[in-house]
Parts: structure tokens; C-alpha cells; sequence
């Protein structure tokens, strides 16, 4: 059994790194004075913190155990979840949808639903993200229980209760302050830990070339192992994604991505707490690019699990993908450094586990309980409910845990979520942002239609009726664009039979209908410096991204 033994320094660096996010949680507290510093960090901070939290709210299991998961089943074409579906809708957010998002002054993506269509919409919305929030911070947490558990030797059912409680307790203190700042502080854990491991591993292997050359003899990957867009071809996929070039492009570099990090308030809160529009615009922007190297200590190290892990990916749950890392952890690290991975990978869990219960709480104490059950309290009455809230999704959380510890790869698991909450979302969303004669009643049934699409496949799959995909992965991608047409259609069917909003009632939430000229709040002069460029920032990403495609093609 995986078993690490970690010496007296490693157990002083884990100590020192737990008093160091309550510490952080003890000050944030000092500085909540209203409900919006506690939801919002008051709206003050720069971009460079909220671009680096931005990303490391991502750093959670999503990333840490499914990504190098990924790595270690599909190889090389595991990087399309960032080169595809992640960067050029990062690049989107920030040149596009910033400007509707904090423009409009919204605290949350409800919120513009319902300036954008009605209250129907915005409590649908506003529902199925709080489901789809606890269900993703319970996979967190249950990845940072398996390390705990597969590491330390504790229970899987105290390692989440522990991990629970901490993150509860510094959440509950200092709001999304605290947790911003502890994932700045987290992102540079996470690159400590694994930029050493990856080094190590691959010179264990004989370098990049002893990658290849293994991964070339290695049967369940083969010479498709190496390459990101070969065997892809419709009705004669190779790849080991199992998936044709249209679920890849479409399903997760279209729906799946621009659902995920155009609409998901989890990452979004993270731009809205920037001090200026400038800020806000270049927050996923500046979390680009570490996004875009994140696959060479992510990915690859998955890879590499899967060439030196005697039966990685069977179904004990010692040999599951989620276990790649902590594999690679447990062979070649020693004293010290085995207390920074052991750090890392905690830090990561909680960052994940943070981002989506500061959404969560958020969300549901603005647009479910001021909206419609406790309206014009004061600021003092949010702030409380707020802090309840927290612990209230902390505490469902713990329940979903236990939901993904049946998903040997989570990342399978996670993109089912993605497809049912986020696809449809999305295709409301990027049609009502661009088409003004898009109703409320059509926002609404759009939502309705798509997420019932999604479900529904989803079900048909499971129990082969119907629908047959290649593999989990590739059925989440076609969900997605299922969803995707489902809830267009209905929205352009419903929309041409309805009245629209006026136009009055759309400035500044529609592409082309700008609001009147209004003073921007804590202008920054050195915005206008050509290097903070909104424009320029997107588009070396996406150059980046070009040659990076054309090298592992």
C-alpha cells in the first residue's frame, strides 16, 4: 500500500503552513467591516493578486489528482484541457465579458441574470449553481482526504472532516480576503512542490526522450500517447481520448471551457474583487499564463506515473489515476521536500475547496436569501447569514465527498458536472450577450431546456439507450454540445415569440448598447501603460498557445 513516512522537518513544514493560513484568516477578519468585504474583498484589490488567486482557485483536485490523472490515461493529449479548454476562454473573459460583468456593478453571474432576464432565470441559475458548488468542493475535499488517507495512513472519514474544519474556520474569519490571499499564497506552494518532482521524475525516466521512447512500448498508449491532435478523425479515432476532433474542439474546447470559465462564479468573484475595470479585465488574463505552462508539472508527471507505477489505473484504490502524484511523491522525494509536496497538494485541496464555498456562500446569501426571503437588512444581518452559510456549505460538502470517491479518474467525474450545470449556462449566456432581441422568458427556458438535455443524456449513456460514447470522457464532451443546441434553440424559439426588454433596460448588459459615460471608481492612470493592455496580454497567450499546438501536434 502507498504509505510515505514523512520525518520530523516535514511535519514541522506541514505545522508551519496550517498556522500560516489560520494567521492569514485571524488578520482578513480585521478588515471585514461590511457584507461586501466579506463577499467582494470591499472591491480593492490589484491585479496581480486577484490573476494569481484567479488560477489557484482552479489548483484544487480538478487540477492536482485529475489533471496528472488524466496525464497518466490519455498522455500528451490530456494538455488539450488547457491549451483548448482553458486559456482562449480565460482570454475571452478578460476582453470581452469583464466589461458586462463588472461594469454592471453585479455581484455575482445570477445577478446579471436577472438584469439581463428575469427573476425566473436568476433563482434557476442561482439554484443549480449552489448544487453544482458543494458537488465540486466535496470532490476536493475528498481528493485532499484519498492523499491524506493514502499518505498518513488516517480514515478517508476523518482526513475530510479535518480538512473540513480548516478550511471553515479561515473561510468563516476573513471571507474572500482570506481566501484570496491564502491562494496567493497556495499557487506558489503548489509550483514548490511540483516543479522539483517533475525534474526529478523525468531525469529518473532518461529525460524527455526516455518518455518518449517508454510511452512508444507502453501498449494502452503507443506512438498516440505523444501527440495532442493525432487520431482524431471522425468514425477512425486512435486517440486515447476516445474522442473525435468535434467532441475535442466543440464539446470541450467550446462548450465545456467557455461554460466553465465565462460563467462560473467561482473564478469570476475573483475578477469582481478587483479595485478597477483595468484590474478586473487582466485578472484571467494574468492567470493565463501559468495556465498555459501548467501541464509540464502537471500532466507530465501523470505521464510518468503510468511508466513507473506497476499497475497505475486498477481498481484498487491504491492503483487509481487519482493516485499519480502521490506515487511519484512517495518514490522520489526525501526528508524536507516531502513535506513541501505533502504542503503542496494540501494547499491545493483547500485552495479548491475555498473557491467554491466563497462562491457558494456568496451566492446563496445574495441571490437566494436577499433576493427572496430576508430583503433591505443591513449590512450586518449579510455579514452573519453569510458566515452561517459558509458553514452550512462546508458542511454539504462533506456529504458530496463521499459522491466522488466512486470515480477512479475525478476528472471524469468533474466534466459530467461541467456539462450539466455549466454547458447550458453558457448557451444562454454568449446569445444573450450578443443578441439583444433574445427575452427574459427565453433566458429562462433555455436554462430549463439545456440542463434537462444534459441530465437527460447523460442518463440514456449510462444505461446505453440510445446514446453510446467512446468513454466517460468523450460523453461528457458530447452532453456539453448537446446541452449547448438544446438551450439556442430554445432560446432563439422561445425569443421569437416573445416580447423583448427595452433597450434602455439592456445597456451595458449587451454587446453594442453601452451605458451612458459614467466615471470609472479608483482609475489607475498607470493602466494606460502599453505592458497592462488588456488586448496585448490576450493576445501573446494566444500566440503562445499556437506554437505550443504546433509542437505537440
Amino acid at each position: 500500500m502507498l504509505r510515505l513516512h514523512p520525518s520530523a522537518i516535514d511535519d514541522v513544514i506541514i505545522g508551519i503552513y496550517f498556522v500560516v493560513v489560520l494567521g492569514i484568516g485571524f488578520i482578513a477578519r480585521l478588515f471585514i467591516k461590511t457584507d461586501l468585504d466579506f463577499f467582494l474583498s470591499g472591491r480593492s484589490l490589484p491585479a496581480w493578486i486577484t490573476g494569481l488567486a484567479f488560477i489557484a482557485a482552479n489548483l484544487g483536485a480538478l487540477e492536482i489528482l485529475g489533471q496528472a490523472a488524466n496525464g497518466a490515461q490519455y498522455g500528451v493529449a490530456a494538455v488539450h484541457y488547457y491549451w483548448i479548454g482553458a486559456v482562449p476562454a480565460m482570454v475571452f473573459l478578460g476582453l470581452f465579458m469583464m466589461p458586462f460583468y463588472y461594469g454592471s456593478k453585479v455581484r455575482s453571474v445570477p445577478e446579471y441574470l436577472r438584469l439581463r432576464f428575469n427573476e425566473a432565470a436568476h433563482a434557476f441559475n442561482a439554484g443549480t449553481f449552489a448544487i453544482a458548488t458543494v458537488l465540486i468542493s466535496g470532490v476536493n475535499l475528498f481528493a485532499l482526504a484519498l492523499i491524506i488517507h493514502l499518505l498518513l495512513g488516517w480514515s478517508i472519514a476523518l482526513a475530510i472532516l479535518i480538512a473540513a474544519a480548516l478550511v471553515l474556520v479561515y473561510i468563516t474569519l476573513g471571507g474572500l480576503t482570506s481566501a484570496i490571499y491564502n491562494e496567493v499564497l497556495q499557487f506558489f506552494i503548489i509550483v514548490a512542490s511540483l516543479l522539483p518532482l517533475t525534474l526529478v521524475a523525468l531525469h529518473s525516466v532518461g529525460g524527455w526522450d526516455g518518455v518518449k521512447q517508454r510511452v512508444r512500448a507502453f501498449k494502452p498508449l503507443g506512438e498516440h500517447g505523444l501527440h495532442a491532435w493525432q487520431g482524431l478523425g471522425i468514425h477512425h479515432v486512435t486517440n486515447p481520448l476516445a474522442s473525435d476532433w468535434v467532441g475535442v474542439v466543440f464539446g470541450l474546447g467550446f462548450v465545456l471551457s467557455f461554460g466553465y470559465w465565462t460563467t462560473n462564479f467561482a473564478e469570476v468573484q475573483r475578477a469582481l474583487s478587483a479595485k478597477n475595470m483595468s484590474a478586473a479585465r487582466r485578472t484571467p488574463l494574468i492567470g493565463a499564463y501559468p495556465k498555459i505552462f501548467l501541464p509540464f508539472i502537471i500532466i507530465l508527471p501523470g505521464l510518468i506515473a503510468t511508466l513507473t507505477v506497476h499497475g497505475l489505473g486498477g481498481s484498487s484504490i491504491n492503483l487509481q489515476y487519482n493516485t499519480a502524484i502521490p506515487h511519484l511523491i512517495g518514490t522520489f522525494l526525501p526528508e524536507g521536500m516531502l513535506g513541501i509536496a505533502i504542503t503542496g497538494l494540501l494547499a491545493a485541496f483547500m485552495a479548491g475547496v475555498a473557491a467554491n464555498v466563497t462562491s457558494f456562500n456568496t451566492v446563496v446569501t445574495y441571490d437566494l436569501i436577499q433576493a427572496y426571503f430576508a430583503k433591505d437588512r443591513d449590512s450586518a444581518f449579510y455579514l452573519r447569514a453569510g458566515r452561517f452559510v459558509t458553514i452550512g456549505g462546508i458542511l454539504i460538502s462533506v456529504l458530496t465527498a463521499f459522491i466522488a470517491k466512486g470515480y477512479s479518474n475525478i476528472m471524469n467525474y468533474i466534466q459530467t458536472l461541467f456539462s450539466i450545470f455549466n454547458a447550458p449556462l453558457f448557451a444562454t449566456f454568449i446569445i444573450a450577450m450578443f443578441w439583444k432581441r433574445a427575452t427574459a422568458w427565453a433566458g429562462f427556458w433555455s436554462l430549463v431546456a439545456g440542463t434537462a438535455a444534459a441530465y437527460a443524456t447523460n442518463r440514456l449513456a449510462a444505461y446505453h439507450e440510445i446514446f453510446h460514447f467512446g468513454s466517460a470522457l468523450s460523453a461528457s464532451f458530447w452532453q456539453a454540445i448537446i446541452a449547448f443546441i438544446a438551450g439556442g434553440v430554445v432560446l432563439v424559439l422561445v425569443s421569437l415569440v416573445t416580447k423583448p426588454k427595452p433597450e434602455e433596460e439592456l445597456r451595458g448588459l449587451v454587446w453594442g448598447l453601452t451605458r451612458k459615460e459614467e466615471r470609472e471608481e479608483h482609475a489607475d492612470p498607470r493602466d494606460k501603460l502599453w505592458w497592462r493592455s488588456p488586448w496585448l496580454l490576450g493576445g501573446v497567450a494566444i500566440g503562445i498557445l499556437v506554437v505550443l499546438n504546433i509542437i505537440f501536434i
